[in-house]
């Protein structure tokens, strides 16, 4: 009788389990957890193992096509302490649902972007009017298709440094404009849920500026322009090695995006040169100088490919090694107050966008026309119909959460026992307080944030989550879009 009626309490439970992430919304120029309504700020890495030379779908794999390694890369991620990751080139042909139900268990979000390196399926910077077309258009909506039911997908990322000089600063903005549109569009038409879209920026710093206020900026007096970008994110490499906010020049981008009406933060940062990295921005990009302005940002990058940025070393044979890189930054992700970084209330929600004109730009040779493309013919029927055929996304269950690949810490030593550790209703993942970083050859459970502890009070931190730690959720199950836990009956 009593186990019966555990039974049927831990099927009420169950119920009650409806993600593992809270979708995240914007207001103004920030990004709100829809289920606390305070600040999210984003704490995430670039993850395209293989780089862009990998990406080939007819090999008919993409980073999120194969549940093994997912498995094995959000184990890591849960260590290191991060909340998002970005991923640049995927196959909208291929089926996402086990990784993304992978990272949705362990609290991860993923930025999407749209493109790839392949011809025909990202716009030309020197001629875009040659690729602005609805094959191109139809590519881009096949990946809003795929990822659209995943709760966990955050954004889209309509282009990334499509515009880097002078010369496609005067060519590429209308269509940057337009391709936002069409996104935004279909979005409204066939998702569920207002998905953002927006753009990721090269630091170049001449153009910056002009480029984020270009693709910010309304034609119709608010923030109903379709074709205005729902936020702003820029590739910055300019804190290299123990530096500080001013040398960096993170003060004066502060201060040039001050008055932003949308979200601002860092698309990729981490500069390589000298090695090994500090890290020494992160407390700085999570602290309060940069908090009320910027939302967080994505190291670049997690796998270790030639251009020598990696975290962790993946070898053919499926197995892994972290470097010494990723023990640095899990120490300073651990260092933060993230319990009060995540429950800051909202403040910038009312930031009206500036009007698109030719005031608003101050570079010679950068567009000012804002009048943008129509349309391409045959494309308007795609985004009132939908595309056919239509990839279709969606969570599954999860009930393998031990990784099966061998995978060494920094010194050589294997981590045994390496999981992941599902997470409960409305939690994202988040650091582990600097005392509860285990050692290199261990392997401890994730600290979660949850909708209590982000409206809890922004102090003492550290010991709400140790009692993260301490929590012991058993073996978890994912059923659809549930995650269960699951105690041992006597």
């Amino acid at each position: 009788m009593i186990a019966s009626t555990i039974q049927l309490l831990l099927l009420a439970l169950c119920a009650g389990f409806a993600r593992a992430v809270p979708t995240i919304e914007i207001k103004g120029s920030d990004f709100i957890n829809s289920a606390t309504g305070d600040r999210f700020q984003l704490l995430g890495v670039a993850y395209q193992p293989g780089g862009s030379s990998g990406f080939d779908p007819a090999s008919g794999l993409d980073p999120l096509s194969d549940g093994d390694v997912c498995l094995r890369d959000a184990a890591l991620m849960q260590r290191l302490g991060v909340n998002a990751i970005r991923v640049y080139n995927l196959d909208p042909d291929l089926n996402h649902d086990m990784c993304a139900s992978i990272f949705n268990a362990v609290g991860i979000y993923m930025l999407i972007d749209v493109n790839s390196p392949l011809v025909g399926q990202s716009i030309d910077r020197g001629a875009p009017w040659t690729t602005y077309d609805s094959s191109y258009l139809n590519r881009t909506f096949a990946v809003v298709e795929a990822f659209k039911n995943y709760p966990n997908t955050l954004l889209f990322f309509a282009g990334n440094e499509v515009i880097n000089d002078d010369p496609s600063g005067k060519i590429v903005p209308p269509y940057m404009r337009a391709v936002t549109r069409d996104l935004k569009n279909y979005i409204k038409n066939h998702a569920t849920r207002t998905i953002p879209v927006g753009y990721s920026a090269a630091d170049v710093r001449d153009i910056l500026l002009d480029t984020w206020n270009y693709l910010q900026c309304t034609t119709t007096g608010d923030d109903s322009d379709m074709s205005r970008v729902d936020l702003f994110a820029l590739n910055s490499y300019s804190w290299c090695g123990d530096s500080s906010f001013t040398t960096s020049g993170y003060d004066k981008l502060v201060a040039n995006f001050s008055s932003t009406s949308v979200p601002v933060f860092f698309s990729e940062y981490g500069c390589n040169v000298p090695a090994p990295r500090v890290f020494t921005e992160v407390p700085v990009l999570y602290g309060p100088q940069m908090t009320p302005v910027l939302s967080g940002g994505m190291v670049y990058e997690y796998s270790e490919e030639a251009s020598d940025y990696g975290l962790v070393n993946l070898n053919s044979n499926g197995s892994a090694q972290c470097l010494p890189d990723y023990d640095t930054l899990q120490k300073q992700f651990a260092s933060l107050n993230v319990t009060a970084l995540q429950g800051l209330p909202a403040q910038n929600t009312s930031i009206k966008p500036p009007t698109c004109s030719e005031s608003i730009i101050t570079g010679s040779s950068f567009n000012s026309n804002f009048t943008i493309p129509d349309v391409p013919p045959g494309a308007q029927a795609l985004i009132d119909k939908g595309i056919s055929p239509a990839p279709v996304g969606k969570l599954v269950s999860v009930t393998n959460t031990k990784v099966t690949q061998v995978v060494q810490a920094s010194n050589g030593q294997v981590i045994h026992g390496l999981s992941i550790t599902p997470l409960a209703n409305d939690e994202s993942n988040t650091p582990r307080p600097q005392s509860l970083v285990s050692s290199s050859s261990s392997s401890s459970s994730p600290t979660s944030t949850t909708s209590s502890a982000t409206a809890a009070a922004t102090t003492n931190s550290k010991k709400s989550a140790a009692a993260g730690v301490q929590r012991n959720w058993g073996s978890l199950a994912i059923a659809g879009i549930a995650a269960v836990s699951w105690f041992s009956l006597v």
